[in-house]
């Protein structure tokens, strides 16, 4: 394979609320995380196999990847290929409301595929993401990211009265929650298993199915979660390591680039936004 130098470029437009990024030359395999907003991107280039909610799919230039919350998911390289991927990444009360105003029904969509081949919606994608690095105005960049919505939402969502919401299993629920107030403390499996009725081995296999991820995998994406946050109002990533459970500042920032592709530095510098500028900034 060619060598091409690595890009990491993310940007974030502040009006719209919402990230745009682009991965390029990127053999770097990502684990198995989940995110708590919608991802809609697409493959420009390098062949990837990426394991989804149980199914797997090998994907390629044209392919369109869509992400709900929390829909756990992983991918590597196939034959060391370079990836070149772009995407958005939309919050869920962003989502609900321009749900709302596209199909007058406030609601959560859910996508029904994770991939869907040889896209026509791509371009759309790369549109709304071009626009934002071009920092456009407001206007063309919110015609861009509704046209691309009413196509998903229209093409490869749940219809509204076909969404069906499974009961989650209230001693699962239990433990997400406690992890989610507590993720700073040092937890131990022990201590999980305390509170539930269940052996060793049944509590991880039961949680793992609820939630398609181990509970240390789902500590680590509430500690990732909140460091996010952290580093988005200021703090620095030293203190961020400490405030978020992590060993040592050297553990986080690996951690952090595993998962994210950026360091905890590069992250912040996104949010740092330029004086006069309405619309983005970017870490490359």
């Amino acid at each position: 394979m060619p060598n091409i130098e690595e890009q990491r470029r993310v940007y974030y437009d502040f009006e719209l609320e919402l990230e745009a990024y682009n991965l390029k030359g990127i053999v770097q395999k990502f684990p198995n995380h989940f995110h708590d907003y919608y991802v809609i991107g697409f493959v420009e280039g390098g062949r990837r196999h990426l394991w989804c909610r149980g199914k797997e799919y090998d994907v390629a230039a044209g392919d369109l990847l869509l992400f709900n919350p929390r829909d756990n998911h992983c991918c590597g390289p196939v034959n060391g290929e370079n990836l070149d991927y772009r995407a958005v990444n939309i919050k869920p009360e962003i989502m609900e409301q321009a749900v709302g105003e596209i199909t007058g029904k406030k609601y959560l969509p859910h996508f029904d595929r994770n991939v869907v081949y040889q896209s026509e919606t791509a371009p759309s994608v790369n549109t709304l993401y071009q626009s934002i690095v071009d920092r456009a105005p407001r206007m063309e960049r919110e015609e861009n990211l509704f046209f691309l919505l009413e196509q998903v939402i229209g093409e490869y969502t749940t219809p509204i009265d076909e969404i069906t919401v499974s009961e989650p299993n209230p001693q699962i629920q239990m433990l997400c929650e406690y992890m989610e107030r507590h993720f700073y403390e040092n937890i131990t499996l022990d201590e999980l298993l305390s509170m539930t009725s269940f052996g060793k081995s049944y509590l991880l296999r039961t949680f793992t199915k609820e939630t398609g991820v181990s509970p240390y995998r789902y500590l680590q994406n509430v500690r990732l979660k909140q460091a996010k946050k952290l580093l988005e109002q200021g703090e620095t990533p030293v203190d961020v390591s400490g405030m978020t459970g992590f060993s040592d500042q050297s553990h986080f920032t690996n951690f952090f680039k595993e998962f994210i592709g950026l360091t905890p530095k590069q992250y912040q510098r996104i949010f740092q936004q330029p004086a006069g500028s309405g619309s983005a900034a970017k870490e490359q």
